[in-house]
């Protein structure tokens, strides 16, 4: 019996550490002209993000991001905290609201309990583990408690002594609050949510923290942090942080929790004390952190062992106050257009795409044929789409097959709709890219414009009972005359209903 205990918790053991991390966003919305959920939504899908997490259930992002597979982590803003920790009933009602009304069309994995309570909101300190207990009861009650976890994210500057790692503890005056949480996420096998700024290390370091170790350059052997203690070798401060966050834990007793980081990145420009906020070393240490944490090399005291990351953030917040830092962690402007270029070439699909504004809309390779000729029919015809570069001789009919040609009509179409997600569907056999598919002599329309005054037009349903046999539907393809092909249009009602 007890070796078979000992290889199940062997087996658990190997099992967490080969989880596969992933890199997330945190998407902020104090913009002065924020995009459309939609347009946000067809961002998301374009640089392969399917980790998110949302800073309020906001209902406009939570119904646009159903049926997209991308997993959200909603969170329950500060302002809301004294009310849900002081009442089930409106911790049952929140959750309610904005879980249980959209799950699971809304792949929403996790509910963060506000952020950086204990430094930003202390006097909520006393009901913070109330307002977890509710919300995670609220949950079980509608038994949606296995599906979705219960955390929030601490600072960490509430730990104390964190270099070396080893020797790490919390602020002792938190206790009292800090204990209940970790039991509660113990027990609930939730994990512990961490805001971890290297970028503030640094500049409060007064020298001590070079700018190379924050930003996870190379360091010769000689210039590594090393851990007095235990003798391990550090290469960033990133990965001191976690590892301290560790021994904080474990300092109370408490050795199983993960961690996650639901916030981390570094500015791209800042005030004139702020010299090191640039485009360059912004650059470098979100490129850096992504291949560092998708390398699956975990940290040095847990080698092997996830930490998955959320960076802040996915837009620039112009209206954020504070230093001019404050505005500029952002990857992308609110227009779409990159911040700057990542540089991430050999570290998978995430982000790895020239980051520009440029998507498009293509065909599934592994559509249903049928299915796929079914919505070309609909492009073409109800969809309105001028489809005459398709016929025999024009620029797009070669390659004669299903594929490339409802490419060039799926992209028209999306693009003319203003780039929502919505626009690039088709009953699933379609898919937003950041890959021009343009070939030879056939350039496939680019974008209208960036500046979102087309997200609120309607598209047309593929259920529609609208109409149109107008020339646009006259292409040839596989050897179909333009007759046939129109009285395929005509029927495309009858495949769709």
């Amino acid at each position: 019996m007890a070796l078979l205990i000992l290889l199940l918790l062997l087996a658990v053991s190997q099992t967490t550490a080969s989880e596969d991390p992933y890199i997330g966003v945190n998407i902020g919305t104090d913009l002065s002209d924020m995009p459309h959920p939609t347009q946000v939504v067809a961002l998301l899908k374009a640089q392969r993000i399917q980790h998110v997490r949302l800073y309020n259930a906001d209902q406009g992002m939570l119904v646009a991001l159903a049926k997209t597979g991308i997993r959200v982590m909603v969170s329950i803003p500060n302002e809301e905290l004294l009310g849900i920790g002081q009442s089930n009933s409106t911790a049952a009602n929140w959750v309610s609201r904005n879980i249980v009304a959209h799950y699971p069309a809304t792949n929403i994995t996790s509910i963060s309990v506000g952020s950086d309570v204990l430094t930003t909101l202390p006097n909520a300190g006393p009901v913070l583990v109330n307002a977890i207990k509710f919300v995670h009861s609220a949950l079980v009650a509608s038994h949606l408690d296995k599906q979705i976890k219960v955390s929030l994210p601490i600072s960490s500057s509430i730990i104390l002594d964190s270099f070396p790692p080893s020797q790490a503890f919390f602020n002792m005056s938190w206790n009292p609050v800090l204990v209940p949480l970790l039991n509660f996420l113990q027990s609930t096998d939730s994990f512990l949510m961490l805001n971890a700024y290297p970028y503030y290390d640094y500049r409060q370091s007064n020298g001590a923290i070079s700018l190379d170790y924050a930003l996870f350059k190379p360091l010769a052997r000689n210039k590594e942090a090393v851990d007095a203690n235990t003798l391990v070798h550090y290469t960033n401060v990133f990965d001191a942080i976690v590892d301290a966050t560790y021994s904080a834990m474990a300092f109370l007793n408490f050795t199983n929790i993960p961690v996650i980081v639901t916030e981390t990145g570094w500015p791209s420009k800042g005030d004139s004390n702020e010299p090191d906020a640039t485009l360059e070393n912004a650059n470098t240490y979100n490129s850096n952190l992504i291949r560092h944490v998708m390398n699956k090399t975990g940290t040095p005291k847990n080698p092997g062992v996830a930490v998955s990351t959320y960076i802040y953030e996915l837009y620039n917040e112009d209206m954020k106050p504070g230093p001019l830092s404050e505005k500029h962690w952002g990857l992308f402007e609110a227009n779409g257009d990159p911040v700057y270029i990542l540089r991430l070439t050999g570290s998978g699909s995430l982000l790895s795409n020239d980051t520009t504004n440029q998507t498009y809309c293509t065909a599934k390779d592994d559509a249903d044929p049928k299915m796929l000729q079914a919505a070309l029919d609909w492009a073409c015809g109800p969809g309105k789409v001028d489809c005459s570069p398709l016929l025999q001789g024009k620029p797009c009919y070669e390659p004669d097959n299903v594929i490339a040609h409802a490419t060039y009509a799926f992209n028209t179409y999306y693009h003319r709709m203003g780039k929502t997600s919505d626009a690039c569907d088709f009953n699933g056999v379609a898919d937003i890219t950041t890959t021009d598919p343009s070939h030879g002599s056939c350039r496939l329309p680019e974008s209208l414009g960036r500046d979102g005054t087309m997200a609120n037009i309607t598209a047309p349903l593929m259920n529609s009972t609208s109409s149109d046999s107008s020339a646009r539907s006259f292409y040839g393809m596989g050897g179909f005359t333009g007759i046939l092909v129109l009285i395929k249009v005509m029927l495309w009602t009858v495949i769709f209903l």
